[in-house]
């Protein structure tokens, strides 16, 4: 039966992203998902549409994408995941995007959607939804982590991955966003080793 890879993109990436990871999958379909969805609900219904008709699944997802796969493929049966700077606490996230904006709960409450100087999108219905949907993740996972990613503080990426039983493997100097040479090299050689 058919293998398949599937790339998932974080906020701001795109589906050619996939070029990158053909390499390291020999055997596999490798596919990018370019998902279209801007909020966790949605994204449960487009990535259970998109992976249903699929078997043997591994998946490399990069941030929100490992944030919306982690919430839509839950009952999926996936073979592994490789996350690349997943976001692993939301509602810590958005709590931390309020008080930066200085929204209180009770103003975003009542107003239900505020936009922030920053350009995000605060919403009450999405911080309800993760409050009341949290991840239950059991799929054999690797997680890469920078240890500079300046959205999820070390410990939070170290509970979660304990949490999971993920293996975690820290760059130093790293960033939330992989992309210069000495990242991506580090990047590639963390896939090469947790494949084999």
């Amino acid at each position: 039966m058919k293998k398949s890879a599937i790339y998932i993109h974080g906020k701001g990436g795109n589906v050619s992203e996939v070029e990158h990871y053909k390499k390291f999958f020999a055997g596999y379909e490798v596919l990018g998902f370019d998902y279209k969805s801007e909020n966790v609900w949605d994204a449960a219904t487009e990535f259970q549409k998109f992976f249903e008709p699929l078997e043997n699944v591994t998946i490399i997802a990069n941030s929100i994408g490992a944030f919306y796969a982690m919430h839509a493929l839950s009952n999926k049966k996936i073979d592994a995941a490789f996350f690349i700077s997943p976001i692993v606490d939301m509602e810590k996230l958005i709590l931390e995007i309020m008080a930066r904006a200085n929204v209180t709960e009770k103003k975003l409450r009542e107003e239900k959607e505020i936009a922030t100087d920053s350009g995000e999108i605060l919403s009450w219905k999405y911080l309800c939804y993760v409050r009341e949907n949290p991840v239950a993740w059991k799929v054999p996972t690797h997680i890469l982590y920078g240890e500079k990613d300046f959205l999820t503080p070390l410990e939070a990426m170290k509970n979660f991955a304990e949490k999971i039983n993920a293996t975690l493997t820290i760059m130093q100097g790293g960033e939330h966003f992989f992309h210069t040479p000495a990242q991506m090299i580090f990047l590639d050689n963390w896939l090469e080793e947790k494949l084999t």
